[in-house]
């Protein structure tokens, strides 16, 4: 049964705007392990007595960005857009310190949808400039805990609108 598995990026979404293609093989779910600290015994030589929780895993996915229209540029690391809405002509890169963070959607193939209320992007314009391979945004999502102190991710079945 497909639900059992979870595989393919159908669509990732900021809030409402779709942001276009990923690098094939790029998306990594990223983040850490759990973490947690041992309590020795002297009179316990060959194992812990106790361990206590520290932290749980989290996720802090990567990816790359190849579709980059000046919109995408804009949301991924800020800046201003050059021209009028619709018919964009250029960017330029943010002149001070940003921190873009909101809703992000991961909607898979197999069916489901991670959702992450709390999301900061860390992007970066990186790839090379050839003939062979494109340029891309070499992103990290940051998973933060959101403000209502609700889960920092949840992935449910897709329903479709």
């Amino acid at each position: 049964m497909a639900r059992n598995f979870m595989y393919g990026i159908a669509e990732l979404k900021f809030g409402e705007k779709t942001v276009g293609y990923i690098e094939k093989g790029s998306f990594d779910w990223g983040g850490s392990k759990p973490e947690s600290t041992d309590i020795e015994a002297e009179q316990v030589p060959d194992a812990p007595v106790l361990s206590l929780a520290q932290k749980n895993g989290q996720i802090s996915p990567t990816f790359n960005l190849i579709q980059l229209d000046y919109e995408t540029l804009q949301a991924m690391l800020g800046g201003e857009l050059v021209g009028s809405t619709g018919s964009y002509t250029g960017w330029k890169a943010p002149t001070s310190l940003i921190q873009i963070s909101g809703a992000w959607t991961i909607k898979l193939v197999s069916g489901q949808t991670v959702s992450i209320p709390n999301g900061m992007i860390m992007a970066n314009l990186g790839g090379k400039l050839t003939m062979t391979e494109v340029s891309k945004l070499e992103c990290q999502l940051k998973v933060l805990k959101p403000s209502d102190g609700s889960a920092p991710y949840e992935i449910n079945d897709t329903v479709e609108e």
